[in-house]
């Protein structure tokens, strides 16, 4: 018997989902447009479609980072602050995402100043408000010298006193990029013998070549993001609209007990590529493109994929394949010591030469970025980035053909740099057509016991 292709996408979703919790999330609402299902799956809310029956947890599948992972990170960050020339004298690091990769600490970003200060030498320590500091150490993995600051003294004082107490009385002190400049002037009016410089070389240095168990926990949330994507496109019906897709989507990762959403854009509007607040509706024959994710253990995703309900035009198939092709070309490019310019200039090249040039004409963004416990991050796939391509760095690969008033088409898959050869996929594959576009991947390998 053979299959329509909506039903093999239905199958596919209840034997492969991965991960979930029951139901929407507080306050969201059923699709509006969506025609009720004619069955509903066992353990699956009444306002979900079928397909959601089969997504579940992760569950052990999940193994978090141990207190040992993040210590090591800031050996890592001591030995880079060395290995300057000239050298850092210490690492400044305020609330972010940062903060919670050299410490497991996830901080709220208020006005009032919690720091983490790593010197060159020596151990770390905090600094922070002192009706904070019971909540502070309560999060703490490690046993850590915190300084406290009262409500009239000045915080950043605390940082200099601090260091001064490790014998760093001068040099220069790293600051993390993403620094607010409150805080990065506060400490510059109180440092006196030490120069404040850009920190990227020690953050981005430790931050942009992941382990291999940060490679797992990335596998992890582009298998989730999947998994859900393929619930979602068995669902859909002509009528729905963005809102709609949003809500499956947010149900469908909270049945993973996980926390995601993505953009949707239909027909011509997927041309802008960030979307647009205009009303849109699902209708045959027209692009359907999801791009979004979710984290497991702050290690993020960034998928996208493309769908035609019914059958899709020959132009339509024509950009589905060059775009493929230059993802293709952007794996093979994204070597060990190439520039990152270069795997830009490789994709752009096919967009190109298939007659969707020159430079950006249609292809209208750089081809990818780096990613992690940030959505964007350093370093990016962009022309003329001279940066080197190093064993263990993530990136997007999402090249895209944007014709204004007629469609978009972006294809996205998560990748990491190897130590010899071509990119691998961290996504279980790229996007097979714009029918069937997550296909079947296997289910997970149980080691042995």
């Amino acid at each position: 018997m053979k299959l329509s292709r909506r039903a093999l996408l239905k199958a596919a979703s209840a034997a492969a989902a991965v991960a979930a919790s029951a139901g929407f999330a507080a306050g969201q609402q059923a699709p509006s447009s969506q025609p009720a299902p004619t069955g509903l799956a066992p353990g699956c809310s009444p306002a979900l479609p079928a397909a959601f029956a089969g997504l579940k947890p992760l569950g052990s599948r999940v193994v978090p980072i141990s207190s040992e992972e993040f210590w090591g990170r800031i050996v890592l960050a001591q030995r880079l602050m060395n290995d300057a020339k000239p050298p850092f004298a210490a690492l400044y690091v305020t609330a972010g995402t940062s903060l919670y990769y050299f410490t497991g600490i996830r901080w709220w970003p208020s006005e009032r100043l919690l720091a983490l200060v790593v010197p060159r030498r020596g151990d770390p320590l905090m600094v922070c408000p002192a009706f904070e500091e019971q909540r502070l150490r309560e999060v703490l993995r490690w046993p850590l010298e915190i300084l406290t600051w009262q409500e009239d003294e000045n915080p950043y004082q605390r940082v200099v006193e601090g260091l001064e107490k490790r014998s760093q009385r001068s040099g220069r002190i790293a600051i993390e990029e993403t620094t607010r400049y409150d805080f990065f002037d506060g400490l510059r009016k109180v440092s006196r013998g030490f120069d404040l410089a850009a920190g990227d070389s020690v953050t981005a240095g430790c931050r942009s070549q992941k382990t291999q168990h940060e490679l797992e926990l990335m596998r992890l949330s582009c298998e989730a993001t999947l998994s859900v994507y393929r619930a979602v496109f068995a669902s859909l019906a002509p009528g729905m609209t963005q809102f709609d897709v949003s809500n499956l989507l947010r149900a469908g990762f909270s049945r993973m007990e996980l926390q995601g959403d993505a953009l949707t854009l239909v027909g011509k509007w997927a041309a802008q590529p960030h979307g647009t607040r205009q009303s849109q509706h699902i209708r045959e024959g027209e692009i359907v493109l999801i791009d979004g994710g979710t984290a497991v253990e702050g290690y993020r995703s960034d998928v996208t994929r493309c769908f035609v309900l019914g059958k899709p035009s020959a132009e339509l198939q024509r950009a589905f394949s060059i775009v493929r092709q230059a993802q293709d070309a952007a794996l093979l490019a994204a070597c060990p010591n190439k520039s990152c310019g270069s795997v830009d200039d490789a994709a752009r090249a096919v967009i190109a030469s298939s007659g969707f040039g020159p430079g950006y004409k249609f292809f209208i963004h750089r081809v990818g970025h780096g990613i992690g416990l940030d959505e964007h991050e350093q370093p990016y796939l962009v022309r003329g980035n001279r940066t080197l391509l190093l064993p263990g760095m993530t990136f997007s690969n999402e090249p895209g053909i944007y014709l204004p008033g007629q469609y978009g088409l972006r294809l996205e898959d998560d990748m990491f740099i190897t130590e010899f050869g071509a990119a691998q996929l961290l996504t279980p594959a790229f996007s097979p057509s714009l029918e069937n576009p997550v296909g079947i991947f296997p289910p997970p390998e149980i080691p042995p016991s």
